[in-house]
C-alpha cells in the first residue's frame, strides 16, 4: 500500500510522539516503533496480526502505558482490549475468555466488538495463564483468528497484540551497572526457560530497562506535566515552581516498582493541593509550590506566588 501523507507523516512522527511519553525506554520505543510502521503500511502478512509483542521488564517501566500510548497514536481513544491472565488461570476460565454462545460470546469477543474489529489486545502477565489459555493467544498470534462462543470467528489481523510478563524482573533489578545488552540477553533466557518456545517464535520480544533515579526525575516531569494539563482541561488554572518536582520525586521515588509510585504521588498531592484550596473557597487557580515541611504541595494566589 502506498501511504497517503496524513499516514505518512503520522508514521515519521510516531517515534518521537512515543518518547515524549515513555521515558527511558529508548531500544523499546525503537523496534516498537519500526514493527508498528511495517504494520500500517501493510508490509505484514494478511493472514496474521500487523505485528504480535512480548515485552519484558519489572513492573512500572512502560509496558502497558507504551500499549496505550501507541494504540492511542495509530486508532484514537477506545480501542484497547486490556485482559489481566490472573483472572485466567483455571481451565474454567476459558469459558470466561471465550464464551459458551452467541448469548454468552466471552471477554475477547466483547472486547473486539467495542473496537469495531480493529484495535490493541493487551494480555498482561501472560505467564500467569492456564496452559489452556495460552494455547488460545498462541492461536491468535499464530493465525490472527479465534472462534469465539457460538463458533463465532473473530479476524484479528487489523489488530495488534500485546503479551506482557515480569520474567526476568529480579535478576534485572541485580544488573544495576551491567550494559543493556547483557541484561537484555539474561532476561530473554530467563524468559526462555519459563514460557512455552512455541510463543517466541509469534512476536517481537522487547526488553524493557529498569528504570534508575535520573530517568524517574525525568517520568516525574512528564507526569506531573500531564495531570496539570488534565486540571487546566477542567478549568483549573494551575502553574507551578520547581520545588514541585522536588515534592514529587522525594514522595514517589520507588527503585523496585519503578513509575507507579510516581504517577500517584503526582496525581494525589496535586489533586489534594486543588482540593484544599477549593474547600476553602478557592477557584482552583494558582501556582503549586511546596508547604513548609517540603512533604506535600499548596496552591497559591497568583499574587502569592509573585510577591515570594
Amino acid at each position: 500500500m502506498v501511504p497517503n501523507d496524513i499516514l505518512r507523516e503520522k508514521l515519521r512522527a510516531l517515534p518521537t510522539q512515543l518518547r515524549k511519553v515513555i521515558v527511558g525506554q529508548d531500544n523499546a520505543v525503537a523496534i516498537v516503533a519500526e514493527r508498528l510502521q511495517h504494520g500500517e503500511l501493510g508490509l505484514t502478512g494478511k493472514s496474521r496480526l500487523k505485528a504480535g509483542f512480548l515485552f519484558l521488564g519489572p513492573t512500572g517501566v512502560g509496558k502497558t502505558e507504551l500499549t496505550i500510548q501507541f494504540t492511542h497514536e495509530l486508532f484514537g481513544s477506545g480501542k484497547l482490549v486490556r485482559l489481566d491472565m490472573s483472572e485466567y488461570q483455571t481451565r474454567e476460565s476459558l469459558a470466561l475468555l471465550l464464551g459458551t454462545s452467541r448469548a454468552d460470546p466471552g471477554r475477547i469477543a466483547e472486547g473486539y466488538d467495542e473496537c469495531n474489529g480493529a484495535g490493541t489486545i493487551l494480555f498482561d502477565e501472560i505467564e500467569k495463564a492456564h496452559p489452556l489459555v495460552l494455547d488460545v493467544l498462541l492461536q491468535l498470534f499464530d493465525a490472527a483468528r479465534l472462534t469465539a462462543g457460538g463458533n463465532r470467528v473473530l479476524d484479528f489481523s487489523p489488530w495488534y497484540a500485546v503479551a506482557t510478563s515480569n520474567i526476568g524482573a529480579q535478576r534485572m533489578m541485580a544488573l544495576r551497572k551491567s550494559k543493556y545488552e547483557t541484561m537484555e540477553r539474561l532476561v530473554r533466557q530467563d524468559a526462555q526457560r519459563e514460557l512455552r518456545p512455541e510463543l517466541f517464535a509469534r512476536v517481537t520480544t522487547v526488553v524493557f530497562s529498569r528504570l534508575d533515579y535520573g530517568i524517574q526525575c525525568q517520568v516525574a516531569e512528564v507526569l506531573v506535566e500531564k495531570e496539570l494539563v488534565q486540571q487546566r482541561e477542567r478549568g483549573h488554572g494551575l502553574t507551578r515552581n520547581d520545588r514541585v518536582l522536588d515534592v514529587i520525586i522525594k514522595r514517589g521515588y520507588d527503585e523496585r516498582l519503578g513509575a507507579r509510585p510516581m504517577r500517584d504521588a503526582a496525581e494525589l498531592l496535586i489533586r489534594n493541593a486543588l482540593t484544599s484550596d477549593l474547600l476553602k473557597g478557592g477557584d482552583g487557580t494558582g501556582q503549586l509550590t511546596a508547604d513548609s515541611c517540603g512533604l506535600k504541595l499548596k496552591l497559591q494566589s497568583q499574587e502569592g506566588a509573585q510577591s515570594l
